[in-house]
């Protein structure tokens, strides 16, 4: 897993997973306006600098790991 610099030339979309740097923490962003990103640490919603936010870049493998087939009982 690698972390990238949020800057001009990446878009962050609500729902998409990042880091929150001074916490350490993983977040749920909810808004991105400017140089302000709105997001769920803990249940509890923050705003703040986006250079205190990083973009979570998973490689082909860690993202295979992630994944969950549903169940194909019902179709």
């Amino acid at each position: 897993m690698e972390f990238e610099e949020i800057t001009e030339n990446h878009i962050v979309y609500p729902g998409e997973y990042l880091l929150y740097v001074p916490k350490q923490s993983i977040v749920i962003c909810g808004a991105f306006k400017g140089d302000r990103i709105r997001a769920l640490l803990n249940g509890r919603l923050i705003e703040d600098n986006t250079k205190n936010f990083k973009k979570i870049k998973l490689n082909k493998s860690e993202r295979k790991k992630k994944y969950f087939s549903r169940c194909k009982a019902c179709d």
